[in-house]
């Protein structure tokens, strides 16, 4: 049933100021400054204190939201989603933590989890959805809205009831669209199968169409819509037999297509018992070019560990040929995971900004003693044609430092990266330090003024070692 009209109403946890928190080199390796924009200030005996993971961003004009869990508990979600918003471009941040939620925000659910960002520019509100977890409702998909411009939110909206997982949320932006302010929701239902589902709300998040499915089979994770500039939908997502594909609607979702592959994986599960997956990740540019980007070994003969690969494609019908973003190379003992594609969206083609944020082990072969964990960053000014040299702009950290899943040691199974228009490139990441005690250190950072897209010539023209069978495994996302 939907939530209480007295956990709607209720009061709005006030945002706390944390622009200069911290700043600062978060180690001698890394080249980049950066600052922490939240952190974990729940004192719950279910969940792993300090820790915060799983970042979604999203930018629209000065303005920059970020959600995620905070306070991870280990068999699924997290004590609460918290938010950090700047309204500068970056310059400065605060953050906050959704009401009505949990237990500690006077909310209905046991947990939360899987934090996605978007902005509906027609009715001028932001939205973050996620996912309840022990719920009255079973695993419900909600939305949480902001009218003030990110600085806080109300209490969660239903957008959809059941044993559901890993949403995503995306709006339409574009004022020449014939589906202008409508804004979409997909998620898949863990007892069917996962089967994906769609809603629509053309009302700013506040009420929700019924629940549509993509024609034939179209069972899988990870979806991540996205919206041409003509206003037709495209959703990637990872199936569960080890391929991407994707499907569409192009009547403001209305009915959505079949879906159509677009590569199979190969992919090399992280060392260390760390938590990660093949998931994909994408955004549009002005006009309307998908870039899609997933980390897979296709291009190591034996799969010994994984490069972060990209796809394009100008109608979601038909894709590019993965071609591998050039961080280092093929013979390399780096194993590159967890993308978060960002791509300028007032730029296109030839001239397409995009940037690319991505976790790595300088060793793949490591054990969860030895593995080192860092954050790096690559950029493209041309299309994806060619990239900079790459940065690193957090590490090294043990894993030991980050908190205990069911399914592993976790710091997301996505994060994300935001270019604001002809402007810097805004990853909001978890970074850990040296935990005091029992208690973790580990919260959201933000590059010190962001990244600048500098692009460069580094290209590749390797092709695919042989196929191997894939060790990857779906996950569910709680």
């Amino acid at each position: 049933m939907p939530l209480s009209r007295k956990l709607l109403t209720a009061a709005v946890l006030p945002a706390v100021v944390v622009g200069g928190l911290l700043v600062g080199a978060t180690s001698a390796s890394a080249n980049v400054t950066v600052t922490q924009v939240s952190s974990d200030p729940f004192t719950d005996t279910q969940a792993q204190h300090r820790t915060e993971v799983e970042p979604d961003t999203f930018a629209f004009g000065t303005t920059i939201v970020s959600a995620f869990q905070v306070g991870r508990v280990s068999g699924g979600g997290s004590s609460d989603i918290g938010f950090a918003t700047s309204t500068d471009g970056g310059a400065t941040w605060t953050q906050g933590f959704l009401p009505g939620t949990t237990a500690d925000t006077g909310g209905p659910c046991g947990q939360i989890s899987d934090a996605a960002v978007a902005f509906d520019a027609k009715h001028n509100v932001w939205l973050i959805s996620s996912l309840g977890v022990n719920c009255p409702t079973g695993e419900p998909v909600l939305t949480s809205r902001s009218t003030d411009g990110g600085k806080t939110f109300g209490n969660p909206i239903t957008t959809a009831t059941g044993s559901l997982d890993k949403n995503w949320i995306v709006c339409d932006n574009t004022a020449t669209s014939p589906f202008f302010g409508n804004c979409y929701t997909q998620y898949d239902i863990t007892s069917s199968g996962d089967s994906i589902r769609m809603r629509t709300s053309t009302d700013g998040g506040l009420t929700w169409g019924p629940a549509r499915a993509p024609a034939g089979t179209h069972t899988g994770l990870g979806g991540q819509p996205v919206v041409q500039a003509g206003g037709t939908v495209v959703v990637p997502y990872l199936s569960l037999n080890d391929q991407i594909r994707s499907f569409r609607s192009t009547n403001g979702g209305a009915g959505w297509s079949s879906t159509v592959g677009i590569a199979t994986i190969s992919h090399h599960d992280a060392a260390g018992g760390l938590r990660e997956e093949a998931l994909p990740t994408a955004e549009t540019d002005a006009t309307g070019t998908v870039y899609l980007a997933w980390s897979d070994c296709r291009f190591r003969s034996g799969c010994p560990s994984n490069d972060i690969v990209l796809s394009k494609s100008a109608n979601g019908t038909t894709w590019t040929t993965p071609a591998r973003v050039p961080i280092d190379a093929t013979t390399s003992t780096v194993d590159h995971f967890v993308p978060g594609i960002g791509v300028d969206a007032s730029s296109s083609g030839t001239s397409a900004r995009i940037g690319l944020t991505y976790y790595f082990y300088p060793n793949a072969n490591c054990t969860a003693a030895t593995c080192r964990l860092d954050v790096g960053f690559i950029s493209s000014i041309n299309g994806g044609t060619s990239w900079s040299t790459a940065t690193q702009v957090a590490g090294p950290m043990n894993l030991s430092w980050i908190p205990n899943t069911s399914q592993g040691r976790m710091f997301g199974d996505y994060i994300s990266t935001s270019v604001r228009a002809g402007g810097n490139a805004f990853p909001i990441v978890p970074i850990a330090s040296v935990p005091t005690g029992s208690t973790f250190t580990m919260g959201m950072f933000a590059p010190t003024g962001g990244l600048p897209l500098t692009g460069g010539a580094r290209r590749t023209t390797d092709t695919p070692a042989p196929r191997v069978p894939s060790a990857q495994s779906t996950v569910t996302a709680f």
